[in-house]
């Protein structure tokens, strides 16, 4: 007697094989069988005329702070998606010491714009090692957890404030080692470390201070487990991110590691910088080499308010000095025209039409219904002013509650996405969930997968699109027992309609701490997810299983 039996599907396994009409057995969170199944089961699970295959696995996320209140990391589950990475980007929650919290929540609130709130008000630090982190977030989960170590707490707890000043020093770099494998003996699946981001003061976050020494002596401790080293390449110049290509490809060669590096974003304004990407990429694979780039799928739509600071404004100091500021000093810095001046000043001769003209109202409680679904460039005309002082007027005029969207910040000509995805070295991921809660709706990737690139122009099979968020995900992370559906492997499992899965409506959600608002994205065709065997996701509705686990 099994515990559950999936019946009738199209079994899709992950392999990139053909598809083939079929069952999966489950006994003890493992797959039992696979096929033609006789016998009986506790459950049964009807899987008629939808595909079933692997859990989606996540490999760059955010929800390192979520994790601790929301063990099923919503809305993941309901995109298919089993197994999330967080702790990229060079920030994790451990190893921390208490004195260091505060500095590091700004970080996470510059780079990945999250309430300070969402730090304070939804759980109890009860942690400063990555062991305790672990413990902390494995009480309640529903979903898979791959974390990885950031480099920037890592330099942080071996240099203190020095961490942001200068280079380490070889005992500092030795005691960062040390430290390291601390991390990976308790569950990290790697390291994740930048060389772009900044903190809440406009400060380089700790990593980038470090030298290539350093950077060396952490990768051989990843030589000793493995395990993978993921970056931020300063992905805004392509001639300095194919250096990091060819960085991250000594790194792999000398240690026998995985690297992987994202974003790669395709852009009208610079159509020649994936094709050098890849064309570097492919040169490093032919030499042995895994430096695995990071591609999404969907267009970023960037959503913001003057009411909070966004990461739309993150190239303008000015702007984020003033957005960061308590509601009334900021209502009071731009209704001062000397401020305002200057800030329309930081736009260029153009007042902000090449930056904000594209912008579109969007709505908002204080938004007039009339200037919805318009561009900010042509309000602006009506009102004869710049764009960037229109922008600010209005909103004042509303309270600040006017959100304005920034369409197709990436990934514009989808024509041209399908075949970059489909490219055998791209590795899909930098969905960000968990992440830009306010401004980014960060989810939706594997459904706009299906149905932008299988169903819409075909650059995937199923079967392949599978493969991509499966099992290719599982071997370039070494999650041996994850995406697959082979008897023996964990059974993380999600049934789908190919013909309705999808990228649905964005919707604002009011369940984080403090204010609360973030913007997520629903799922389309999705029926049911099991995690480690037991029905985590179904029709619509979470479950009360907690059978996520740790993966490594």
């Amino acid at each position: 007697m099994y515990d559950v039996i999936v019946r009738g599907g199209l079994v899709v396994d992950g392999s990139g094989g053909p598809g083939y009409l079929g069952d999966v057995a489950i006994q003890d969170g493992k797959i039992a069988a696979v096929g033609r199944i006789e016998g009986g089961a506790h459950r049964f699970v009807e899987a008629e005329g939808r595909v079933v295959a692997p859990g989606f696995i996540d490999p760059h996320t955010h929800f390192d702070v979520q994790l601790l209140w929301d063990g099923a990391a919503k809305p993941a589950l309901e995109h298919g998606i089993t197994c999330v990475v967080p702790g990229n980007c060079s920030l994790s929650l451990a190893p921390l010491r208490a004195a260091d919290r505060q500095r590091v929540i700004g970080m996470f609130q510059q780079i990945e714009e999250m309430p300070p709130a969402a730090f304070t008000e939804a759980f109890d630090w009860t942690w400063e090692d990555f062991a305790g982190y672990r413990a902390a977030i494995e009480k309640s989960l529903s979903i898979n957890v791959a974390p990885l170590v950031g480099h920037s707490v890592i330099r942080l707890w071996v240099m203190g404030a020095d961490a942001q000043e200068r280079a380490a020093t070889a005992h500092e770099i030795a005691a960062m080692q040390v430290m390291l494998r601390e991390c990976l003996d308790a569950g990290a699946v790697g390291l994740s470390t930048s060389f772009v981001d900044v903190d809440e003061n406009g400060r380089p976050v700790p990593s980038r201070f470090a030298q290539f020494e350093e950077l060396d002596a952490l990768s051989a401790v990843l030589g000793e487990y493995g395990r993978m080293l993921q970056i931020v390449p300063e992905f805004y110049a392509i001639d300095i991110t194919i250096a990091r290509i060819d960085q991250l490809a000594e790194l792999s060669l000398k240690h026998n590691i995985p690297t992987t590096f994202s974003p790669v974003f395709d852009s009208t304004a610079t159509p020649e910088n994936v094709a050098r990407t890849m064309a570097r990429v492919e040169e490093q694979f032919a030499r042995g080499a895994r430096v695995w780039p990071q591609m999404q799928t969907r267009p970023i739509d960037i959503s913001f308010s003057l009411l909070r600071p966004s990461l739309f404004f993150a190239r303008l100091p000015r702007w984020v000095r003033i957005l960061r500021q308590p509601l009334e000093q900021r209502m009071a810095a731009l209704r001062d025209p000397d401020t305002v001046e200057k800030m329309v000043a930081d736009l260029g001769p153009d007042g902000g039409e090449r930056m904000m003209g594209r912008l579109v109202v969007r709505g908002g409680d204080g938004a007039p219904g009339e200037l919805t679904g318009r561009t900010l460039s042509d309000i602006a005309r009506d009102r004869g002013e710049a764009p960037a002082l229109a922008l600010i007027n209005l909103s004042l005029e509303h309270g600040l509650d006017v959100a304005f969207l920034n369409a197709n910040a990436g990934h514009e000509v989808t024509e041209r996405i399908g075949p970059m995805l489909a490219h055998p070295l791209v590795h899909i991921g930098a969905s960000d969930g968990g992440a830009h809660l306010a401004s980014f709706s960060t989810y939706g990737d594997t459904g706009y997968l299906f149905s932008e690139f299988v169903r819409k122009s075909g650059a995937l099979s199923l079967e392949r699109a599978v493969a991509k968020i499966t099992a290719e995900t599982a071997d370039i992370w070494g999650l041996k027992d994850r995406g697959r559906l082979e008897t023996g492997k964990a059974a993380d499992i999600v049934i789908f309609d190919a013909a309705t899965i999808g990228r649905g409506e964005e919707r604002p959600a009011f369940d984080m701490p403090g204010d609360g608002m973030r913007y997520v994205r629903a799922a389309t065709g999705i029926d049911t997810v099991l995690v480690n065997g037991q029905v985590a996701y179904a029709a619509g509705a979470y479950s009360d299983a907690r059978a996520g686990v740790i993966c490594v």
